[in-house]
């Protein structure tokens, strides 16, 4: 097959330098893809040298075509020991030892390598075949510098492997396969065979014998993300298309068809480029992508810890503060019932105020108690069958005497047709109904507050209707979050902290149920409501539609 050689170096030599590039542009600042790059150079020089010993019909030019392959590959070894000295890092501080004894050692035998003193003259020549050379002192020196290069580079990659994580110790087996196979062929093939038995068959395929080595470095790439390139397996892909276009270009039989062939390789070739370039952009793209969610999900671990310390602070503050208040309260009872004498009217007045802050306090820190224990998952719930419309029927005579007082009506009708036996924590529920009819006084001047029970798509549904503030769309969704208080109430009740409705939400929610808040606008009234599963009523048959 014509040209066979050309084209297995040419696709060899081509393969590793799209490796070597894309490796060192990935990262141009560590040391490893650096230290990459260099060592697919020299081996693409020492496999085109290899090459082209045998293309020449000089045999001056082919001596010296010899010295430098052997010049080559004094680097091709130093460069892989080099290569796994700093693998995988990025950053690595070379010893003094290896800056002003090895290196200088390296130079002074690959300059070597080009003097009589290696190889001295040919002893045997003939066009088309590598050159069989005669041998100086020097092949020693070369022979025990570079062998020792490459085991001691091994057994460097040998080490990082074992010590590796399990995770990242596939990659390196790869590699240390790949590169064990590369060099044991080069050592057989090229430097064995030739000095020692002058078969000088294999030289010129000794670029062919680095592709275990590419082989498995780029499986071990693309498949574990070794070196974090995550762009080579495109690079590849582009690289076949390229490689078989080429391979028709030299086979073309006819000038026209070369010169067709030639435009269809150029065409691919820059929408090659094109198709690399976006890939990149992409790679890159879900890179800074993969590097924001990173930071998110500390920064959220963050704030979970944060919210957990701000939690255990307040329920250890709360029930700090609880039981003072509480002592202050039983006090108080006793100084307004006369026990430690009697008291006059204006003394009375002063204690039943105090009374009642008092107990304004010791509700706000029982809603921070009910959160903290919400939130540390310690809200313990006691389901029996209750019936609800009883629950509201209670809520609505305790607080009808403070709607009155403020000039309104709180209409309730219960209804005996409706059977709202359900299986819940009564005190939980009644907390939430309490709290959205308490809620619709505050924020009502004028008329009506409407509280309604019915049976709905086999749900259990309460709702609070008033003719208050009301509110608008921003603030909708946002009622039952912690803390917050809608832009229409913050100037009329400063006293409110925004937890009673998230922690009815809480309580609801635990009974698989909903909550909602609705409102056609400010001044336009409001309807808070709640729904629970009805499937443990007592008589479901019996539901009103």
């Amino acid at each position: 097959m014509p040209n066979l050689d050309l084209i297995s170096v040419g696709l060899v030599s081509a393969a590793t330098a799209i490796m070597g590039f894309v490796i060192f542009f990935s990262n141009k600042r560590s040391r490893t893809n650096q230290f990459f790059l260099l060592f697919s150079l020299v081996t693409i020089l020492w496999g085109a040298v290899n090459y082209f010993i045998y293309q020449v019909d000089s045999p001056v030019l082919a001596l010296w075509l010899t010295r430098v392959v052997m010049f080559a590959a004094t680097w091709q070894a130093f460069s892989i020991f080099q290569l796994f000295y700093v693998f995988p890092s990025d950053k690595v501080d070379l010893s003094k030892n290896y800056k002003y004894l090895l290196i200088p050692l390296v130079a002074f035998t690959s300059l070597l390598t080009v003097t009589p003193y290696f190889f001295g003259g040919i002893t045997e020549y003939t066009v088309g075949q590598a050159p069989i050379v005669s041998k100086g002192p020097g092949l020693i020196m070369f022979g025990l510098l570079s062998v020792s290069l490459v085991l001691a580079g091994l057994f460097l990659l040998v080490k990082k492997t074992l010590r590796a994580s399990e995770k990242s110790r596939l990659p390196f087996i790869f590699v240390l396969v790949g590169t064990f196979l590369t060099f044991l062929l080069i050592i057989i093939f090229n430097f064995v065979l030739p000095i020692f038995f002058e078969n000088v068959t294999f030289i010129p395929f000794g670029a062919v014998f680095t592709f275990p080595f590419i082989i498995f470095t780029a499986y071990a790439i693309i498949r574990h993300n070794l070196l974090n390139v995550k762009i080579l397996a495109a690079e590849f892909l582009v690289f076949a298309v390229l490689a078989v276009s080429l391979v028709e270009m030299i086979f073309s039989n006819s000038l026209v068809e070369k010169i067709i062939r030639s435009l269809m390789f150029l065409t691919l070739l820059f929408f090659s480029v094109l198709l690399v370039r976006s890939v990149r952009k992409e790679v890159d793209q879900r890179v800074i992508l993969q590097k924001l969610t990173e930071e998110l999900e500390t920064a959220n671990g963050k704030l979970k810890e944060l919210d957990k310390q701000k939690t255990d602070f307040l329920s250890i503050a709360a029930h700090q503060l609880r039981t003072p208040m509480s002592i202050a309260k039983g006090y108080l009872e006793l100084l307004e019932d006369g026990a430690y004498g009697n008291t006059s009217p204006e003394m009375l007045k002063v204690f039943t105020d105090m009374d009642t802050s008092n107990e304004h306090l010791i509700k706000l820190i029982d809603q921070f108690l009910d959160i903290s224990r919400i939130e540390q998952g310690r809200t313990k719930y006691d389901f029996k069958m209750e019936n609800v419309q009883d629950l509201v029927e209670g809520v609505v005579k305790e607080l009808r005497a403070r709607a009155h007082d403020k000039g309104l009506k709180l209409v309730w009708k219960k209804d005996a047709d409706i059977k709202s036996d359900i299986n819940i924590d009564a005190e939980k529920i009644r907390h939430v109904v309490f709290n959205f009819i308490d809620n619709a006084i505050k924020y009502s001047e004028h008329g009506d507050i409407k509280i309604d029970l019915k049976i709905q798509k086999r749900r259990l549904v309460v709702t609070v209707k008033d003719t208050g503030l009301g509110f608008g769309k921003e603030d909708e969704g946002r009622f039952f979050q912690k803390f917050y208080r809608g832009e229409n109430v913050k100037g009329v009740n400063v006293g409110g902290t925004g937890i009673g409705l998230y922690v009815c939400r809480m309580f609801v929610e635990e009974h698989k149920g909903e909550v909602w808040a609705k409102s056609d606008g400010r001044g336009k009234g409001s309807e808070f409501g709640f729904s629970l599963p009805v499937a443990t009523l007592a008589q479901s048959s019996d539901l009103k539609k």
